[in-house]
């Protein structure tokens, strides 16, 4: 049997498959002698506003970054709570905490993990400012249901496009719907920097000039500071990796997409709950995530067999450590269950059909 490992991802490979047009774009602005806040940095933000249907885009130094200067450019703060899905990524709640402001837990649905919009709706007090829908995994959350709530009680849509960037719903891109969209460019993201970066839609011209200015200190002019502001710029050579990357952005969520029907082929029929799509709009596959009872047998199965599989997440939001107390009492008995069943498998761009048909060929046994 072929024991050659599978990982989740490989970087590495990706860097391999784009090696000339990289290091070219590496070597130009090393050579041209500026890193921060330059030609390629301006690029990167117009081509992907242009690509996400957004009016402007501002580059940041994290997807964490996005989210909270996204919540403090509208005015989040103490007082406030600001609605959360508890089945996500812990930064999604930790940029609320940032701005003094309270993350409420709200449930999500369990054929799409996504933010349920009934549990949205019910979690809205008088002290709600804002909600953050998540398009977890690559498909995005029901923008259509949640826009109109927060249009009905006044709310601030935030988008958190970390795991999506290239999924749509009703035909608009992710991070044009809210009055702001938060990217993550992680180096295991669908777009993939090289270390951490960031970015920030929005269609607002009034937001567009304040995050550029929270992201360099509170300053539009040098020394000049309006406003208490950070040190989040995305720096030159991340922005020339993501330009080239970008140009191949499209090929490549369609080959997430062709591994991902390769496995619903393959699984189909067995005892796995495989993910659904609630057909509003293009799933671009950041991961591919499956429910089991038997989840955590699974894994070491795969594991045995030099397979690599993950668990996002293992404990929602309104469970962990730092919100634990806070959320005493509060259940929400979708994120608590599938919390325990969820196992994503490998998927990445350059993973070929006969690891695919090897990874369900173990689940299958």
């Amino acid at each position: 049997m072929n024991t050659n490992p599978i990982p989740m991802i490989d970087p590495a490979a990706e860097y391999r498959s784009l090696k000339p047009e990289i290091d070219a774009a590496v070597g130009r602005v090393l050579a041209s002698g500026r890193y921060v806040l330059g030609p390629e940095g301006e690029a990167l933000e117009r081509r992907l506003a242009a690509f996400t249907g957004a009016a402007h885009a501002v580059g940041v130094n994290s997807g964490t970054d996005a989210l909270h200067l996204a919540l403090v450019a509208c005015g989040v703060g103490p007082g406030d709570e600001v609605i959360v899905p508890a089945f996500t990524f812990f930064a999604t709640a930790e940029a609320v905490s940032y701005t003094g402001a309270t993350p409420v837990f709200a449930d999500v649905d369990a054929a799409t993990f996504n933010l349920d919009p009934a549990s949205f709706k019910k979690s809205i007090t008088k002290k709600t400012k804002a909600v953050i829908a998540v398009h977890l995994f690559g498909q995005c959350a029901a923008l259509d249901e949640i826009s109109r709530i927060c249009k009905e009680n006044n709310l601030v849509l935030v988008e958190d496009v970390a795991q999506a960037l290239g999924a749509d719903y009703d035909g608009r891109r992710a991070g044009s719907w809210g009055d702001f969209g938060c990217f993550s460019f992680y180096p295991t993201k669908n777009l993939a920097a090289a270390g951490d970066a960031g970015l920030i839609t929005t269609n607002d011209k009034k937001h567009d000039e304040t995050l550029r200015m929270l992201r360099h200190h509170g300053s539009r002019k040098t020394y000049l500071h309006e406003r208490v502001g950070w040190n989040s710029r995305l720096d030159e050579l991340q922005a020339a990796v993501l330009r080239v990357k970008l140009s191949h952005l499209d090929r490549f969520n369609q080959a997430r997409r062709s591994i991902a029907t390769r496995y619903r082929q393959r699984l189909a029929g067995g005892n796995l709950v495989l993910p659904a799509e609630h057909g509003r709009g293009t799933h671009v596959y950041h991961q591919f995530t499956i429910r089991s009872a038997r989840r955590d047998a699974l894994r070491e199965a795969l594991a045995r067999e030099s397979i690599a599989a993950s668990v996002f997440y293992p404990i929602p939001l309104h469970r962990q450590p730092a919100y634990e107390a806070a959320s005493r009492g509060l259940s929400l008995p979708v994120s608590e269950k599938i919390s325990g069943e969820v196992l994503s498998l490998p998927i990445n761009p350059l993973l070929d059909e006969a690891s695919v048909d090897r990874i369900c060929q173990v689940l299958a046994g």
